[in-house]
């Protein structure tokens, strides 16, 4: 089941984070990720989302997320990272297409 990496970043020295990227994102995409959302973060509807921007990473499952970031380039590529911008990272398992199940109601 595909699994994904919820990611929310505040750039803190451009060009660092620039070099950031240009090892990340190979990295990203030899381990199976696919960039579906990755740009500033939009208007919240509801609640507050306090980061400038918003990354949405899908990969085939969660064992390849856990290969990425373990791989000696995205480690290289954290490094890089560290005073070029604070970052919040999630990984999340996929929910099959129906959704997920409600628990069941107590028999009356």
């Amino acid at each position: 089941m595909s699994a994904y990496v919820i990611v929310g970043v505040d750039v803190l020295d451009q060009e660092a984070a620039l070099a950031y990227a240009a090892v990340a994102q190979p990295s990203i995409l030899s381990h199976g990720g696919r960039y579906l959302v990755a740009g500033p973060t939009p208007e919240p509807v509801e609640g507050a989302w306090d980061f400038s921007r918003l990354l949405i990473i899908e990969f085939p499952d969660m064992d390849r997320i856990r290969e990425w970031y373990d791989s000696p380039e995205y480690r290289r590529a954290r490094e890089i990272r560290k005073g070029a911008a604070r970052v919040r990272m999630l990984f999340a398992e996929g929910s099959p297409p129906e959704g997920f199940s409600l628990p069941a109601s107590p028999a009356r």
